[in-house]
């Protein structure tokens, strides 16, 4: 690294060092160098609270995040992952294109990152890829390793690291991740707009050497922010392939290649997918022969681990804690997630054409500031983490989780359970209840019914539904679920990016990936601002959060706080749980970590026997 990048991140470390010791509470984000938030809705779609985890920040004594077991090693062998999930994955296995955390699960095994991070969520350069990062001229030069091959045995090349900015910039990309940031880049817009074959910011330097420049850069280029794209996409295969038609090429649905631990091997569309140790990795060939992720349903997760039937569960709900909790023949390990569920207002709708947020407060039906407010206040979101999730989940006061504890700021209140506050602000906008019936009508005295759109789940999901409509009625809201009942995830996510009109309040989550800077998920362009709402102070706000100045670690502390502190007060989206991830293994395997600081390298996996290790309990 050049001595400019070493005196940049003592700049960013010393900023964190200063927030931390402002923000004891704080913690983590998932997926190492996943650069968009990921729509990680609802692997569940509610999180924790307080008895085990009030302090945010201290997780140590509630699970450990690695496991060793006794035994020695056997030769190869298959690791058996179990993918909760009610419904079938999609099956979009290209970082450019994917859109919900599912995937991503999935593609975990077979990863094209070009980066690692350390535990604070910096990119180090311990990948394929390092950076240096010149700020005065706002340039960063990308170098990859010599020899790293593609699964296939072509060469990684530097044109497989332009391949994903011409996807994801072109006109006719399909996907979720053009937006501001990507168009931080020199000529991404004028790539974007057909004024150009190419973006004038990427340069090939030579056959390892990418430079790229930016229109500016800040601290969240460390973070694989201000339009960086942390992923390879391989050229030689999908450099002819129309952009159109790429999400439902072979390229991305049946064959895709890798430059992770494995490879594919067969997929079945929605039920599994059979990887094999990959023999180009580029950290050597996996210990294990192969990998099989399937779909297991909610309802019969628990069985199948008693019965040792999946060496590891992945988007494992905290309500089926009891059912497991005695089982002697797996280990269940956790962690803090870089997520949060929130609950969302349509305020606007999309301009796809022109890629940007028509926010509509007059006319939309949740557009009283004092509505959304009393909403948040009527819901008991304490009970709801406590009750159905075992203390598992936390009621969120931010949109930032705790486990950035450089950003996550624990003196903000956020919205607590207060049914006579939420009565009175619904009395202050207007909303009475004016025929004596216990339900409010609107300001203008006619009847007024909440459309609200949530996913399905297991009977824990269901639960809660109810109880938060119930929490609504009591303070005198008609609120009735949109098509009568909870939707399938797929579906539920079509209609929020669709804006359906049937549609006025829902509740889903974020996996927030390694970047803390909310630009993603909140600006005017971001097809993800699904509640559709922007303003000129929010705008500007992310702006400042990711701006050159942002590099004085005071300055961009206060314009964090200052936009979590915007959006509490505008509640076009209101945080309501952060999660903590459980992970079961079984005692097969023989070594395995979810450390953010230390996790285990996918190549150094073991098992110690043949089978899966049976419950005798």
């Amino acid at each position: 690294m050049t001595k400019k990048l070493w005196t940049l991140l003592a700049v960013l470390l010393a900023f964190m060092l200063v927030l931390g010791a402002c923000n004891k509470d704080s913690e983590e984000p998932a997926k190492g160098t996943d650069d968009v938030k990921k729509e990680d809705t609802t692997k569940e779609d509610t999180t924790k609270e307080e008895d085990p985890a009030e302090e945010v920040a201290d997780d140590s004594s509630l699970f450990p995040k690695e496991v060793t077991n006794d035994g020695d090693a056997i030769s190869g062998g298959v690791l058996k992952v179990a993918l909760v999930k009610d419904e079938p994955f999609k099956g979009i296995f290209s970082y450019e294109l994917y859109d919900d955390g599912y995937d991503s699960e999935i593609m975990a095994y077979a990863s094209n990152s070009l980066f690692e991070s350390d535990g604070d969520f910096l990119l180090t350069d311990k990948g394929i890829a390092s950076m240096t990062v010149d700020q005065d001229n706002n340039k960063v030069s990308i170098k990859i390793r010599d020899g790293v091959k593609w699964s296939d045995g072509e060469p990684l090349t530097i044109e497989d690291l332009i391949q994903p900015y011409l996807i994801i910039g072109n006109k006719d990309y399909t996907g979720v991740r053009y937006d501001e940031d990507f168009e931080n880049i020199i000529g991404a817009t004028e790539y974007h707009d057909g004024k150009s074959d190419t973006i004038s910011g990427l340069k090939k330097v030579d056959d390892t050497t990418l430079e790229m420049s930016f229109t500016k850069l800040s601290p969240a280029i460390f973070s694989g922010g201000d339009g960086l794209w942390g992923y390879a996409a391989p050229s030689h295969i999908i450099k002819d392939i129309p952009i159109a038609d790429l999400v439902e090429s072979d390229a991305v649905r049946k064959n895709p290649v890798t430059l992770g631990a494995f490879k594919y091997d067969k997929i079945v569309p929605g039920e599994s997918v059979q990887f094999v140790a990959n023999e180009n990795y580029w950290k050597g060939k996996p210990k294990l022969d192969g990998v099989l992720i399937k779909v297991v349903p909610s309802s019969s997760v628990s069985v199948a681990l008693q019965q040792g039937e999946y060496d590891i569960a992945t988007s494992f709900s905290a309500s089926k804690m009891e059912e497991i909790k005695d089982f002697d023949n797996i280990d269940v390990l956790g962690r803090q997630e870089l997520y949060y569920a929130y609950l969302g207002f349509k305020l606007g709708k999309y301009d796809y054409e022109n890629g940007v947020v028509k926010t509509d407060l007059e006319g939309s039906k949740m557009g009283d500031v004092k509505l959304r407010q009393a909403m948040g206040y009527a819901i008991d979101v304490e009970q709801v983490a406590e009750v159905y999730y075992n203390g598992l989940r936390e009621r969120a006061n931010s949109l930032i989780p705790p486990v950035f504890a450089s950003f996550y700021d624990s003196s903000l209140e956020g919205y607590t359970f207060d049914p006579e506050k939420a009565k009175a602000l619904l009395d202050e906008a207007g909303y009475k209840d004016v025929d004596g019936d216990g339900i409010r009508e609107d300001k203008d005295g006619k009847p007024f019914e909440i459309k609200f759109a949530t996913m399905s789940g297991d009977d824990v999901v269901e639960d809660i539904v109810q109880f938060y409509l119930q929490n609504w009625k009591d303070v005198g809201l008609n609120v009735t679920l949109t098509t009568g009942r909870t939707i399938e995830f797929n579906s539920f996510y079509d209609k929020v990016k669709a804006d359906d009109p049937e549609i006025d309040i829902f509740m889903a989550a974020w996996g927030t990936g390694s970047n803390p800077s909310p630009g993603g998920l909140y600006s005017k362009n971001a097809q993800f601002n699904f509640s559709r709402f922007s303003s000129d102070f929010l705008e500007q706000t992310l702006k400042n959060i990711d701006s050159p100045e942002a590099f004085d670690a005071d300055y961009r502390a206060g314009q964090f706080r200052a936009w979590q502190e915007y959006m509490a007060e505008q509640a076009p989206v209101i945080p309501t749980l952060y999660r903590y991830e459980l992970v079961p293994v079984n005692k097969r395997v023989k070594n395995y970590s979810i450390d953010y600081s230390t996790p285990t390298e996918l190549q150094d996996i073991e098992l110690v026997s043949d089978t899966g290790v049976k419950s005798t309990k």
